[in-house]
Order: structure tokens, then sequence, then C-alpha cells
């Protein structure tokens, strides 16, 4: 644990350092669009987010090679994993830059998906009636399919300051722990690829988070969000290659489950606004990529929530379906339930205080008449 801890702090240094960096970079190649109706921020903000990202994830990588523990995680699957990213956040650079067509971006995911697919991160089983192997060219375009979808996942949420970030970092954090766990009570090497991946995502979302957050002064853009959301598919992937599925089944069922529910409950919040997105400008006649200023994060401002209240919201509404998931498979249900039900319960105390607030002000409900 030490050295993941070291790995992660190193991340986010690292991150914080260089996104300034980063940032002036950005603002001289022109890596930023004119404020548009649909935008939340009234100033001209650069991208470029990702490179901040991806420079201090291959610097930490350069760097934890050479520890005992996890530089025994580097291998093929994370050969690969980092190519692929690599070539992610390239072309979410582009777009940044030069505003790519859907098509284009939809390609160049999925042959990130295939960068993967060529260094072995693949979805090779499914939990249905116990567990189904899946054949070779199946468990490919799946795996294809997962990559592309938690991408854009991770991509259609980033429409508020600070927003994305929190959400990815509370879904690595989720994906770490249960990784981790799994290892530890399994007898499992403690050196895997998804704990490293998932480890320095959270580093690097930490690190990003104070230039970020509102108001912010840099954007991940696409280049941070489509690297995060790649990151985040291939760990999920790599994990359910790494275990002894029959070693899992005889000690805990739900252990079993988890590493591929795992990834919808932890992206729960972005990929059910992805959807209602595509639903609502479908039934619209419009088309699914058409930007527009209906996601959850807006409807929440629309109940006059700050911005930095929603954040902290969907923060707690991530949290809420990540870390009962993990627990599920180490505790009794109960108490995973009971989890997530506090959590909860937090953001609904979130949402409803600014309204109080307004109506009868603060100090009046702390007031000694009122007691």
């Amino acid at each position: 644990m030490r050295e993941y801890l070291v790995s992660a702090s190193l991340a986010a240094i690292l991150c914080f350092l260089l996104t300034p960096l980063v940032r002036d970079l950005a603002m001289k190649s022109g890596a930023f669009l004119e404020i548009r109706s649909r935008d939340l921020h009234t100033t001209i903000t650069p991208r470029w987010g990702g490179l901040a990202m991806w420079g201090s994830m291959s610097l930490t990588f350069l760097i934890v090679d050479h520890l005992r523990l996890v530089g025994a995680a580097f291998g093929r699957e994370t050969s690969g994993i980092f190519l692929a990213g690599t070539f992610i956040m390239l072309l979410g650079a582009l777009d940044d830059r030069f505003d790519l067509d859907s098509l284009t971006k939809f390609a160049g995911q999925a042959l990130a998906a295939g960068i993967l697919l060529l260094h072995g991160v693949q979805i090779l089983w499914l939990p249905i009636n116990g567990i189904l192997t899946l054949p070779s060219n199946i468990g490919q375009v799946l795996t294809v399919i997962f990559v592309m979808l938690v991408i854009n996942a991770v991509n259609f949420v980033d429409g508020l300051d600070g927003l994305a970030a929190g959400i990815v970092a509370v879904c690595a954090l989720a994906f770490f722990l249960f990784s981790y766990v799994l290892a530890v009570d399994n007898g499992f090497s403690r050196a895997g690829a998804p704990s490293l991946i998932t480890a320095v995502v959270v580093g690097i979302c930490v690190g990003f988070l104070p230039h970020n957050f509102y108001p912010a002064k840099i954007f991940m853009g696409d280049s941070g969000a489509m690297l995060l959301g790649l990151l985040l598919s291939a760990s999920a992937i790599t994990l359910t290659g790494q275990i002894d599925i029959n070693a899992i089944s005889d000690q805990s069922s739900r252990s079993t489950l988890v590493p591929l529910l795992l990834p919808f409950t932890v992206l729960a919040i972005p990929l059910l606004d992805l959807g209602m997105a595509i639903v609502r400008r479908l039934r619209a006649g419009r088309s699914p990529f058409s930007a527009d200023r209906e996601h959850l994060h807006h409807r929440l401002l629309q109940m006059g929530n700050s911005q930095r209240q929603v954040t902290v919201i969907m923060y707690l509404w991530t949290a809420m379906f990540a870390f009962p998931t993990v627990a599920a498979a180490f505790a009794p249900l109960w108490e995973a339930l009971l989890m997530g039900l506090a959590i909860g319960l937090i953001s609904l105390y979130v949402i409803f205080k600014s309204r109080l607030n307004r109506k009868v002000g603060v100090v009046e409900v702390f007031s000694a008449d009122n007691f």
C-alpha cells in the first residue's frame, strides 16, 4: 500500500506543477474556444489539461518503475494501456485545438481500443449463468464497445468546473480499493496493473483539481476526458483478466460479479447522463451529439445550487454508487446499503441547505428565538 500511496502522491504533485505550464502553452497555441451560448464560464479558458495529466502519468511511471512492488506491475498490459492512452490523448489534443468531427473521434477511440487488444487487454468472460468464457472475437467486440462507452461517458459529464476530474477520482479510488483488497483477501499479487493505473489516476485528478475547480483556470478538454475514460475502462478490463475466477467463485459469488459490475456502478451518474442526453436529443429530432444545457448538472443549477455545490453533489452521488458496490464484495450487503443510504442523505442535505438558507437565512435559523 505504501508504494501505491507514493505513486498517487507523486502523480498529484507532478500534475499540479505541470498544469500551469500547459495552460500557458494552450493559450499560446490557441487551444481554447470562444464563449458559446451553452457554456457556463464567462472568460476564455484554455483546454489541453489532458497534456498535463499525461505528462504527470508518464513521469510517474518512469520513477515508480524502480520501486520493488509497484515496479513488478509493469508488463505487456501496462505498456498497452500507456500507448493507447498516449494515442487517445493526442487525438483529444487535436480536437481541443481544431474541433474534430464526431466520426473522426469515434474512429480514433476504436483504434485506441484496438491498441489495448494488441497488448492483451480484453474482456475474457462474463458473469452469466456462473462464468461464461467468451470466444475471442466476441470478447474483442465487447472490449471496443466498453472502452468507447466509458470514454464518452466521462466526456459527456465534463460540463462543469472540476466535475469530471472529481468524479473520475472517486471512480478510480473505488477501483483501486476493490483491486487491492481483492488481492489481499485472495492471496493474489498486489503488484497489478489495475491497482497501479487507478492509483495514478487518483493522483493526477487530485493534482489537476486545484486548477480546474470553480472558477477553473484550465479545462481538461477532450485530451483529458478521453484519457481518463480510457484509463478507467482499461483498468476494469485488466482486472477481470488478472483474477482467478474459479478461486473467487468458490469463496464469494459477489466478488465474481463486481469486476464487470463496478465500472457501471462507479460511472452510474455519467452513464445515466449520457443515456438521458441521447434519448432527449433523439426525441427532439436532433443529433444525439448536439450540445444542450439540459444535463444533470444544469438541472441542479436551475434548482438554485451554486456551481461548487452542484460539483460536490455529483461527487457524492458517484460515491453513493461506487463505494457500496466495493463494500458489498467483502462485507454484509446490509452494511453496503447503509453506506449508500448515508452518502445519499448527505447529498440531499447539500441540495436543500442552500435553498433553506435563502428562505430563512442562516442567522435566523440559529437564533435564540427559535429555541
